[in-house]
């Protein structure tokens, strides 16, 4: 065989990764707050950007019938730097002032290391005592134990190991209780005596027998300790009250408020979708640059480049906030109609539905929809739910009928355990065995893996003596 080098002409398809189609794609996942501020990082960077001052009236439906007339020179310019496929460019209204809330307020929450020092000038009473202890305080991780040893403090800080020892006590003595730990039996030992709730019992369980109170093994534990199985679900409740990780309260984590991305009412009957974009600067095209740029002659090359690639941006981003908006409603639409009988009456007659299901219904990549419902968030009538909270798998009803929803079976399951005998708790099977009376397929391997998400303990664990 010869090897030959020969020239071939052949034609192939590819999907080319464009900055405009990532941009398009990265708005779409965007959550409302996420696109607002990126927004306002674009309206600074590119000149060509103009954020529209006047007010118009919003419709209750998402999509506007007639283009606004500030857009007009965007069909122009899209002509040049994309399809022009869309009715309107504009990316929602401006509101002139931004409300004032409580909220814009708040004073910073002080951290773990902060609260113990304020407390160790309090209590502490000696320079050395002092010295020790915000070299153990500093030694403390965020869950609030104790990662070295007190004969490790003592030989680097050259003092004895009572004074150090002095120390850790006086700490562990601080709010909230259960700091300075060394590990866990010692953690809620140290929460016990502070809340004056120590005991010889409550001690040898938790010394002793964390793993099997852990399983719910009451009897076991009673028969070592040699006492009544009700005096140890009594400590062992008690035990379960208290806190493993003190520390975490001091986390420094900020609250975060969700805002739906899409609002969902009835009005006269009929669920009626709003997108929430409300707070959206509405953009347009600065004319003076457009001006410019349709003045060929009176520019040098560097600034006719300049200026076509600034106005290249700013056609695709005003495009990519309307597809976006375009999908976001779409997808929200099909939800809001395939569970019209969850928004009626509630969790109980959610559907099973998957991605594949909505892509198909209004003919978009199954990809589409799955990056249209990342991190957003669905205001209804029924409470605030993650877009992703709707999709779920089914399960086979014994009428051969429409699958019921995982979440339904969840929802009924919880209500099934809330409602049962609590010194006769009720065995997966027999849960089973209520579900398929009223209609659901559904085995006692199912039952228990339900039950183990919505962290629900076994029946043994559940028993109250």
């Amino acid at each position: 065989m010869r090897l030959t080098h020969d020239v071939i002409l052949a034609q192939q398809q590819k999907l080319l990764m464009t900055p405009e189609l990532r941009q398009a794609i990265a708005i779409l996942q965007m959550s409302s707050l996420e696109l607002s501020e990126y927004i306002r990082n674009e309206l600074a960077e590119n000149p060509l950007l103009e954020e529209k001052t006047d007010h118009e009236d919003n419709t209750v439906e998402s999509q506007p019938e007639n283009e606004p007339e500030s857009n007009n020179d965007i069909s122009e310019w899209l002509d040049v730097f994309g399809d022009n496929d869309r009715d309107k460019y504009d990316a929602g209204v401006n509101y002139s002032a931004e409300e004032k809330s409580l909220e814009n307020f708040v004073a910073q929450k002080p951290s773990l290391y902060e609260h113990l020092e304020f407390q160790l000038h309090l209590y502490s009473t000696t320079q050395e005592e002092q010295l020790i202890g915000q070299y153990l305080i500093g030694s403390i991780d965020q869950n609030g134990y104790l990662t070295v040893k007190l004969e490790d403090v003592a030989r680097h800080l050259e003092v004895s190991l009572e004074a150090v020892n002095n120390a850790l006590e006086l700490i562990q003595s601080f709010n909230p209780p259960g700091l300075g730990a060394r590990d866990l039996s010692e953690c809620l030992i140290l929460q016990l005596k502070q809340y004056g709730k120590d005991s010889d019992m409550a001690r040898e369980i938790i010394n002793k027998y964390l793993p099997e109170l852990a399983r719910g093994r009451l009897n076991h534990i009673a028969q070592k300790v040699g006492a009544p199985v009700q005096k140890v679900q009594q400590i062992c409740d008690l035990i379960r009250t208290l806190d493993p990780k003190p520390g975490l309260q001091f986390s420094g984590d900020e609250i975060k408020y969700v805002t739906p991305d899409i609002i969902v009412e009835k009005i006269e009957g009929e669920y009626v979708v709003i997108i929430n974009d409300f707070n959206f600067p509405r953009l347009i095209v600065n004319n003076m640059y457009g001006n410019m740029l349709k003045q060929a002659d009176s520019q040098s090359v560097e600034a006719r480049k300049y200026l076509e690639e600034k106005m290249g941006s700013a056609v695709w981003l005003i495009r990519s906030i309307e597809q976006r908006r375009m999908t976001l409603y779409r997808v929200a639409r099909c939800i809001v109609d395939l569970q019209t009988d969850f928004l009626d009456q509630g969790v109980k007659y959610l559907k099973p539905m998957t991605l594949r299901q909505v892509a198909e219904l209004i003919n978009v990549h199954e990809s589409t929809v799955s990056r249209a419902t990342t991190n957003k968030y669905m205001q209804t009538p029924q409470g605030l739910f993650e877009l992703k909270y709707f999709f779920s798998t089914g399960v086979e009803s014994s009428e051969g009928e429409d699958k019921v929803s995982s979440k339904s079976i969840k929802h009924m399951l919880q209500a099934i355990v809330a409602a049962e005998d609590p010194q006769h708790p009720i065995s997966d099977e027999a849960i089973s065995q209520q579900l398929q009376e009223k209609g659901i397929r559904i085995s006692r391997r199912t039952v228990a893996k339900y039950r183990q998400e919505l962290n629900i303990p076994s029946t043994s664990a559940r028993r109250r003596y």
